[in-house]
């Protein structure tokens, strides 16, 4: 395993083709802040760690943070799975730089790369665990990620996939706020048929569609006051679920 100080950037020769709706700059700010890493990112990844009550007897020898960002996600992927190569990976190069520098800081051992996650240079099965946080509603071809993710886990590989749905990204602060491709959104159920369409495995029991104050149009004004709202599965605004390569 390579030493903190030997990080290093690799950019993927298909890194220059966009296929994805950039953010804003108050959304590249916020991906950076505290805010994001406590309610958004750790609850998202302590909700999935909640979802793999075996992941403690397997092993995980190479993890993937596609869209990694800032590298808010590093650590703890490290921390959670123990791999002996973690990989992050992000269309934005000021965002893996930023990332190299934190993860330099933190002493974490990380190749990260400046690519597509709809085109990874990695090689067919060789990796264990994809973790894809809050990127999907950024990607024009959805389809063909999830197909680069089937194409490089291992047979049996995991999909940590957290994604916040259509009635999310409908709501009126975050068009307002935020920029994404608005025609392929889907809803939580949607998600479900098009991972299990392009190949995953999805358990009943591996799925969570966890109720926090910052999903919510009003930020959780009227649950506060008339109470918790009974809903469908294609009324919820945030999708957390485990998959399984087939």
């Amino acid at each position: 395993m390579r030493n903190a100080s030997d990080i290093t950037i690799a950019r993927s020769p298909l890194a220059g083709r966009r296929d994805h709706v950039e953010e804003t700059r108050l959304g590249i700010w916020f991906l950076g802040t505290d805010v994001w890493a406590v309610h958004v990112l750790r609850r998202a990844l302590r909700d999935l760690l909640r979802l793999m009550p075996d992941r403690r007897t397997h092993r995980f020898p190479v993890v993937l943070d596609a869209g990694c960002g800032w590298g808010r996600a590093l650590q703890f992927l490290k921390q959670s799975f123990r791999p002996d190569h973690l990989i992050g990976i992000d269309i934005d190069a000021a965002l893996v730089a930023r990332a190299q520098r934190r993860a330099a800081a933190e002493g974490l051992a990380v190749d990260l790369r400046v690519g597509d996650v709809s085109r990874l240079d990695l090689a067919e099965e060789s990796v264990d665990l994809v973790f894809c946080h809050q990127t999907f509603h950024h990607l024009v071809d959805q389809e063909r990620a999830l197909a680069e993710f089937r194409r490089v886990l291992r047979p049996g590989g995991t999909l940590l996939f957290a994604e916040s749905t259509r009635v999310y990204i409908e709501s009126w602060i975050i068009r307002l706020l935020f920029r994404h491709p608005m025609e392929v959104q889907k809803s939580a159920s949607e998600y479900l048929t098009l991972l299990r369409g392009a190949g995953f495995e999805v358990a009943d029991n591996a799925v969570s569609c966890p109720n926090l104050w910052w999903s919510q149009p009003d930020l959780g004004l009227k649950e506060r006051l008339r109470g918790p709202k009974l809903r469908s599965l294609d009324e919820e605004p945030l999708l957390n679920l485990v998959a399984r390569r087939r």
